[in-house]
Formats: C-alpha cells, structure tokens, sequence
C-alpha cells in the first residue's frame, strides 16, 4: 500500500482466486487504510468501510448505476446482454418498472403464498429427514428449496430449470474482470441464456405467475411491451442464486455455532433475524460498482468523473465502527441497516421473497431438527461477485 498525497493505492487484486475465497483479510486491510483506496490494478476507486459505502448506495444522483454495476462502463463499451431495468438504471427510466415489480413480489402480495411455501419446506424437510442423517446442506436445501417454489412462482415451466443456477453464476461473474471464471464458462453461457431468454415471453408463463403479471402490466401500458421481457429476466437472474447463497449462509452460520441454533429452536420467531444476520455476516452480494456522474468531493480525495467505484459491501458489513463484534453471527444483534440487499432506490428488490423463502425453510428445520453441525470442510465456489457455497456437508439429529 502507498499513498499519494492522501489517497492510499493498492495493488490488491479483490477478485484474485483466494481473495474470493477468503476475503476477511483483505476487507479488514482497505477499511483500515482509508475511507476510499485507489486500486491500481483495475484503475478503480473503492469503499470498504460502512458510513461511505451506505452514502454511495443511497445517492444514485452522484453514483449512477446506470454505467453498469459492474467493471465495465456501459458508456464506453457495449454490454454483454441488454442492461438490466432494475439493477443496471436510474431514475426515470427506473421507476415503472421497479414500481410495477414491487406490486407483484412486495410483502403484501407474497402474503398469498406463505401457507404454501411453509408447507412445501416441510415436505422438503421431512424427505431430506426420511434418506440420511448426514448430507449436504446446499444440495438438498438450499438450493432444492428455492428451485422448487420460485420457478412455479413466476410461471416457469418445469423443463429446464438446472439453467437457472449456472446462468445466475454467469451473469455475477460477468460483473467483475474478464478472469479464468468468466472465461471458463463462456462456452455453455449461451446454452443457458437462451433458455432464460426464452422463458420470459408470454408464451412461455403460466397465466397465474409473476411472469404473467408483468406482462399485464405492459398491457395497462405501466411498463412497455419491450420491458416486459427483460423485467422478467431480472427475476430469473437474481431471484434465485441470490437466494441460495443466502439460505447457505444461514445453514453454515447456524451448523457452526450451535449455541445460535439453541436459540433459534428455542425462539423460531428468530428465523427472519438468523437470516438477515447471515446476510449480514457472509454477504452474499460480496461487491457492487457505481459510476461518478461529475467530480464527487469525499473530503480526502476527488472521485472524477466517469471513474468506476468499486462498493465492497461485505466489508461494510463487518465493519467495527458499525458493528460490535462485527466477525461474530449473533441472533442478539440487531441487523437492520445491514447492506447485504444494497441500500436506497437500488435495494434488492427481491428480498422479500429471499426472506419468506429462508424463514418458512427454517421454521421447518427448527420443528424437526435438534442438533445440526458440520461434518468437514465448508466450500467456496468461487464468482467474481458472490459469496458462493459449493459444498456444506452436515450431520443432524431429527427432534424427539
């Protein structure tokens, strides 16, 4: 680490193999540094620590995400996929079709499917319960879960959803460099953007899924005809990996401390708080950029114009000078304000589905599970982006 007058440069490369893997350190060494580090590398600025990643979070005005929230800058260079309507916009052209999304995934409308949901994680549960004592964790939960509710949700058809998951990969990946991640999996990326784009027409939903809703939305002219397509692929690119990562964080949160366990089955009212800690403590949106639409002072350092800025909101949610105890999962903690979902007009939009998803899978475990804990080593799979679980393999004892 150098510095140049009183702005620290590194040449610490976030999106090296091993730092994906095991980021702490290296989150710990660029809140430490300053409140933004110029990493010289991708030739990027960068905020680690809480108060400045928050603040560019909720001031879309002077950090756009319309560039693109990731490395590239969409002004500059063409986009792999037309952008996306959420994650990738400003205001205006962000307002209708995030509002006409919120009506359809907002708490009130997912109110319709909770009894379902938490009935179908018992039977999720009961079947794991019924085959082995030991297994592992993101196989059959994790990722079993929110591949059999959310897809009927929108409307899919059940062919071809083991696309799903691989293109979600793909597109975090896409976000970062142009590493061996990205170019590894470019061959089979197309297989599997076809069939999401294929499944965001029409014809392609059931007529009672969210898919199908946005699609009426076009036709009372609240979105357009054109946008339906891509808002519906914005749910089948981060509605599910997302949530997945999510849900494993909470399992290996919850298999290695089995005090907070304890507590959970003791208060399964706690499922919704396990979750968000675990969002809080593993982050599984690990990084996000933003754009400087004009010269931003910070009172260190000048961000010019057009420069990329490098959000670590993992880091942020570790941060000290936020957090007590910050390295620790605590279900005394209260985790609200935690960045995990992002922050401001840009917050994910989908987290409250993530939520119910997680908190009906809990609820369920907790009624029938009494011990859970690990049975070997916890695997990364590594993504430019997320905090990706490859392998958790757990050994639990049923409830008496």
């Amino acid at each position: 680490m150098t510095t140049t007058d009183q702005l620290p440069v590194s040449d610490i490369d976030p999106f090296a193999m091993d730092v994906l893997e095991d980021p702490w350190a290296v989150h710990a060494t660029l809140r430490d540094a300053a409140p933004v580090v110029y990493l010289r590398r991708y030739g990027v600025y960068a905020m680690a620590r809480y108060e400045q990643v928050h603040a560019a979070l909720t001031d879309w005005q002077s950090f756009q995400s319309g560039a693109g929230v990731g490395l590239s800058h969409f002004g500059q260079e063409k986009p792999w996929r037309p952008p996306s309507l959420l994650l990738e916009a400003d205001p205006p052209r962000h307002d209708a079709p995030r509002n006409v999304l919120a009506g359809i995934i907002g708490p009130r409308a997912l109110r319709g499917l909770r009894a379902q949901w938490f009935a179908e994680a018992e039977r999720l549960v009961d079947e794991v319960l019924a085959e082995s004592a030991e297994f592992d964790a993101v196989d059959r939960l994790a990722e079993a879960f929110p591949l059999r509710v959310f897809p009927d949700a929108v409307g899919l058809p059940q062919e071809g959803r083991e696309h799903l998951l691989p293109y979600g990969s793909f597109a975090f990946n896409a976000f970062g460099p142009r590493n061996e991640l990205v170019t590894s999996a470019l061959t089979e990326a197309g297989e599997h953007a076809a069939w999401v784009n294929g499944q965001c027409t029409r014809e392609s939903l059931s007529d009672n899924g969210f898919g199908s809703r946005i699609w009426s939305a076009a036709d009372h002219y609240d979105i357009t005809h054109e946008q339906a397509p891509l808002l519906v692929r914005s749910l089948l690119t981060a509605g599910v990996d997302t949530t997945v990562n999510g849900i494993a964080a909470v399992l290996y949160a919850l298999a290695t401390n089995p005090d907070q366990w304890q507590r959970l089955r003791e208060t399964p009212a706690l499922a919704r708080v396990a979750f968000d800690e675990a969002v809080r403590w593993q982050s599984p949106v690990q990084t996000f950029f933003r754009t400087a639409t004009a010269d931003i002072d910070l009172g260190t350092v000048v961000v010019p114009k057009d420069q990329k800025i490098l959000m670590f909101l993992a880091a942020a949610n570790r941060d000290p000078r936020r957090w007590h105890d910050p390295d620790r999962f605590d279900l005394a903690r209260d985790p609200s304000g935690h960045v995990g979902f992002g922050m401001g007009i840009h917050q994910c939009i989908g987290q409250h589905v993530a939520r119910l998803e997680a908190e009906a899978l809990l609820t369920a475990l907790t009624a029938r599970v009494e011990t859970i804990e690990l049975t070997g080593p916890a695997r990364i799979r590594c993504n430019n982006t997320l905090r990706s679980w490859q392998r958790v393999p757990v050994r639990i004892r049923a409830a008496r």
